[in-house]
C-alpha cells in the first residue's frame, strides 16, 4: 500500500461541482447552514457516499456520516476523517468542502485498492461549523462531542428568525441518531491554510498541533443622539466615536503584545444611521483569539477595563454579550508526527502550526 494514491480528478471534479451549487444573483458562493441551497449540497454529498458504498447515518443536530466498516473490524471505535460544507458568504470552494471530500476520496480509493483497515473508517460533515446563520460557530461538531446541549442547539435562532432545529427537519436532515453515537478513536481534517503563513513561507503542508482559545463578544454601546451640525464636540455623548476607541485600543494591544492574541471587529451598526445624525448606539461584535489561555483572558479583561472607562467617562452607557468562549486546545502530539512523517515520506516540506 505504499504506492496507493487518491483519485485525483474524481476529487477535484467533486470540489469543483460542491463549488457550484449555492450561487447567488451575484455568482457568489452562499451555502450557509440548514438553508435550501445546504439541502442541495448534503443532497450531493449523501449520493457520493452513497456511490461509494459506504453506510449513511445522520444525527439528530444534522451531522452527515458515511461509515465503512465490516465484520472483522465493527468493534472497533473508528477513525474519523472529515469537515463540513455549509459556507460563509462568498465563501471559496475548498474551506471544509475539501476536507469532507478529500475523506471520501481516500476512503474509496482504499476500498478500491483492496485495502483492510483494522478500524472502521468514517466521513463526516458537520452542521453549521460556520455559524453564519446560527450562532454559535462549530455547532455541529460542538454538540457531537458533548460540549453544547442539543436541545438548546436545535432551538438556536438564526439572523433570519428562524429555528434550527425546524430548519433542519425542513430540508430533511433532522436525523435519527443521537449525537455522539459514534466514538471515534482519533480524528484528522484536511483543510485549507485559513491565513497567510504557509504560502509566504513556500511551505506545502501545515501540521497543526493546537487550536486557539476563541472569545466572541456583542457589544452595545448606547449614547445620545443629536444633530450633527449644532451638537458642539463638548457636549456629545456619541456612541460612534466610542465604539471607534474600543477598536482602536484592541488593535493597539493586538498589534504591541509580545503574544499571539489577535483581535477582529467583524461586524458594526450604528443607530439611527443617518450622516446627519450622531449614533445614539453601536453594537459590534468582538472575536478575541490566542493559544494560550492566560494571555486570552488578559485579552478579556483589558477589554472590560476599557468599556469600564469609556462608562465612566465619555457619558455612555455599556453592555456586554458573550457569544461564544472556547478554551485553547492541544491535539495529540502522535498525530501530529505521523502528519509531519506522511508529508516527508511524499517528499512535501511542512511545518507544525496553530489554526482555529
Amino acid at each position: 500500500m505504499s504506492n496507493l494514491t487518491i483519485n485525483a480528478d474524481r476529487l477535484l471534479g467533486r470540489i469543483q461541482e460542491l463549488g457550484g451549487i449555492g450561487r447567488d444573483a451575484q455568482g457568489r458562493l452562499v451555502r450557509v447552514a440548514a438553508s435550501d441551497m445546504d439541502r442541495l449540497g448534503r443532497d450531493r454529498l449523501v449520493g457520493w457516499l452513497e456511490e461509494a458504498g459506504l453506510e449513511v447515518a445522520i444525527d439528530r443536530i444534522g451531522n452527515i456520516f458515511g461509515i465503512w466498516k465490516d465484520g472483522a473490524n465493527e468493534s472497533q471505535s473508528p477513525v474519523m476523517l472529515g469537515s463540513h460544507i455549509d459556507t460563509v458568504i462568498d465563501a471559496g470552494i475548498y474551506d471544509g468542502c475539501y476536507g469532507v471530500l478529500a475523506g471520501l476520496e481516500a476512503i474509496e480509493s482504499l476500498k478500491e485498492a483492496g485495502f483492510a483497515p483494522a478500524r472502521p473508517l468514517v466521513v463526516a460533515a458537520f452542521t453549521n461549523e460556520e455559524g453564519v446563520r446560527f450562532s454559535p460557530d462549530m455547532m455541529g461538531s460542538l454538540v457531537f462531542a458533548g460540549g453544547r446541549d442539543l436541545e438548546e442547539a436545535l432551538a438556536s435562532v438564526g439572523t433570519d428568525g428562524t429555528v434550527l432545529g425546524k430548519e433542519l427537519e425542513r430540508i430533511g436532515y433532522a436525523g435519527k441518531h443521537e449525537p455522539g453515537f459514534l466514538k471515534p478513536h482519533a480524528y484528522v481534517e484536511l483543510h485549507v491554510e485559513q491565513g497567510p503563513v504557509l504560502e509566504r513561507e513556500g511551505i506545502a503542508v501545515g501540521a497543526v498541533e493546537n487550536l486557539q482559545g476563541i472569545s466572541w463578544q456583542r457589544i452595545t454601546i448606547d449614547g445620545e443622539a443629536n444633530h450633527a451640525g449644532t451638537t458642539p464636540m463638548s457636549m456629545r455623548r456619541d456612541a460612534g466615536v466610542a465604539a471607534a476607541q474600543v477598536i482602536g485600543f484592541l488593535a493597539d494591544r493586538a498589534s504591541a503584545s509580545s503574544t499571539r492574541t489577535v483581535a477582529t471587529v467583524g461586524t458594526m451598526a450604528f443607530e439611527p444611521n443617518a450622516i446627519n445624525v450622531i449614533p445614539s448606539r453601536a453594537t459590534f461584535t468582538i472575536d478575541l483569539r490566542d493559544p494560550d489561555e492566560m494571555h486570552l483572558r488578559e485579552m478579556e479583561a483589558a477589554l472590560v477595563a476599557i468599556l469600564d472607562k469609556l462608562a465612566a467617562s465619555a457619558g455612555v452607557t455599556v453592555h456586554a454579550e458573550s457569544l461564544a468562549r472556547f478554551e485553547p486546545v492541544t491535539f495529540d502530539a502522535r498525530i501530529v508526527s505521523l502528519i509531519e512523517d506522511g508529508a516527508r515520506a511524499a517528499g512535501l516540506s511542512c511545518r507544525r502550526m496553530t489554526s482555529g
